[in-house]
């Protein structure tokens, strides 16, 4: 995250959003750059309109949670019946193991 906060930063100050300038950022904030993700977050925003991405309608999570929760409710009711099946499963196994 701090990756991006520093490009951020370059963003508002006007700056271009290089190599050099993050690494510079993260060094200044007490932070040892990882040259493979800096290279990697400058590639990925030069082909992107900083400006136009922050104009762009950020989208809440948090009614992607709600059916995640109840699947999980509906999950759970159906997982007693089987441990009764696995039940009878097993000793039918076992019947046929001593025949």
């Amino acid at each position: 995250m701090e990756y991006m906060y520093a490009a951020m930063l370059l963003y508002s100050a006007k700056k271009p959003i290089t190599e050099e300038a993050v690494t510079a950022i993260l060094n200044a904030a007490g932070i040892t750059a990882d040259g493979v993700r800096v290279k990697a977050l400058c590639a990925a925003l030069a082909e992107v309109n900083i400006e136009e991405a922050l104009k762009a309608p950020v989208f809440a999570a948090a009614p992607a949670t709600a059916p995640v929760a109840e699947v999980k409710k509906e999950e759970a009711k159906p997982a007693e019946k089987p441990k009764e099946e696995k039940k009878e499963e097993d000793l039918q196994g076992l019947g046929a193991l001593f025949g």
